[in-house]
């Protein structure tokens, strides 16, 4: 009798651990065909709804460089000194994606209509405050041509700094020396960003928000969603980075994982910009397409800033971190009263690993124009060298509203129901072959 009921635990202890083995064979996938069911870009899915929807309000800060001793540089080429003034505030891409197609190819196409709408209760004055900041007419026009400059500058009175107002500088003035309308984003009310054509993910959930195709040019190199990186292909690895684009540099990069925090109960992976992302191309060979003029980059060994003339019709803009972060000391010293600061002016995502979606992001960055000396243009005469000046940084802020991470936690907890739902029954069925199976070998072995 004791052989029998050694044997009779021996043979339901094998199938008990068949039992464990195919729980954990099975389960785990079943889970993860439903985020990935639902990460597809079609209507339907969460991801759908994240997507095309206007529930997720993004926010533009500002902080301008306000220049103290714009005579001081004028007559006797010192360095300019800046103080920052901000935040201004201004409610963008609450607009829903509109021109939504979807192609044979599990692409859909679509544009981001553009719009700002100024935010007193979260700015730090009124878009009437006036700063001093370069003449973005005389930069531009000294790097262009020089031809008729000078003459232009006289008649229009024009000098090499300028004070405008906060929503000039930003959305557009009429300038008296080009005599046009111009702004650090002018045109931008009424307008809109793309067209952007994006993999769908439903024939590969890996592609899911690469884009093909960014105005009409192919980026097979570009591992993105969208342009503010809203979500990425779900099942995050945390030794391997995520890739987003954004249209405002022109450009991709890569942010690498940094730690896990919870972020409403929901666990979230925080990504951070490398510093290589803006090195000098002697240190990252992929920034060498963005060193376009050797003198102002000191023979390409500058690091912090990126030429951005190329996709900005051969305007002298730079971008940068906000103060310079990670840049050349040299930077700081061209231009006073900077302070970089890891913790304010670093770019970061916040993406929730099983999903992929982006929970909360903040995209810093710095705009700035170049200018140099010319002994042919009497406001430069008196500029010793060629300076990269912060015109303006912004902090681009995205944060799910309560109903987005409700569906979220919904989906989750779905995942998290269907598991046990598949274990419950996988249990009881497999609970019952053990009782049929344990119960025929004993009563076989009893026979024999």
């Amino acid at each position: 009798m004791g052989c029998c009921n050694w044997r009779c635990g021996l043979i339901t202890g094998a199938v008990f651990g068949a039992l464990v083995a195919i729980l954990g064979g099975v389960l785990i996938p079943v889970g993860d065909i439903l985020i990935e069911s639902e990460a597809v870009i079609e209507p339907g899915t969460t991801a759908y709804d994240n997507w095309a929807a206007a529930g997720v309000v993004v926010y533009r800060q500002f902080w301008f460089f306000d220049v103290q001793n714009p005579i001081e540089v004028l007559n006797y080429g010192t360095s300019p000194v800046v103080i920052e003034r901000g935040p201004y505030t201004y409610k963008t891409r609450y607009l829903p994606k509109d021109n939504i197609m979807f192609n044979p190819n599990m692409t859909v196409s679509f544009v981001l209509p553009l719009g700002a709408i100024f935010e007193p209760s979260m700015s730090a004055g009124s878009e009437e405050d006036k700063i001093t900041s370069l003449n973005l007419a005389v930069a531009v026009s000294s790097c262009l041509f020089h031809g008729l400059l000078e003459t232009l500058i006289r008649m229009s009175n024009s000098s090499l700094f300028q004070r405008r107002t906060v929503k000039e500088l930003l959305w557009g003035y009429h300038d008296p020396l080009l005599k046009s309308t111009l702004g650090l984003f002018a045109p931008y009310n009424g307008t809109f960003d793309g067209p952007y054509n994006v993999f769908t993910g439903k024939d590969d959930i890996s592609k899911v928000g690469i884009i093909d195709r960014w105005k009409g040019e192919q980026t097979f190199h570009v591992a993105v969603f969208f342009s503010d990186a809203s979500a990425f292909a779900p099942g995050l690895d945390k030794k391997k980075p995520l890739y987003f684009f954004s249209s405002d540099i022109c450009r991709s990069v890569s942010a690498s994982y940094e730690r896990s925090y919870s972020l409403k109960d929901i666990e979230v992976y925080r990504y951070g910009l490398l510093p290589s992302t803006l090195a000098s191309p002697i240190d990252n060979p992929d920034n060498r397409c963005f060193c376009r003029n050797f003198k102002t980059t000191k023979n390409c060994t500058m690091a912090g800033v990126l030429d951005l003339s190329s996709c900005q019709e051969g305007r002298p803009i730079y971008m940068s971190l906000p103060h310079f972060l990670h840049g050349s000391p040299s930077l700081l010293t061209d231009v006073l009263g900077l302070s970089p600061n890891e913790e304010h002016h670093s770019t970061y995502l916040d993406v929730e690993p099983n999903t992929g979606f982006t929970l909360k992001f903040a995209k810093r960055i710095q705009v700035n124009m170049m200018y140099g000396p010319s002994d042919k243009i009497t406001v430069l005469k008196k500029v010793k060298d060629y300076t990269i000046f912060p015109l303006v940084w912004m902090n681009e802020v995205r944060k799910q509203d309560n109903l987005a991470v409700c569906l979220l936690q919904m989906l989750l907890n779905q995942r998290l129901c269907s598991i046990c739902a598949v274990s419950m029954f996988i249990c009881n069925f497999f609970f019952l072959m053990l009782v049929v199976s344990a119960t025929w070998s004993c009563l076989s072995i009893s026979e024999n």
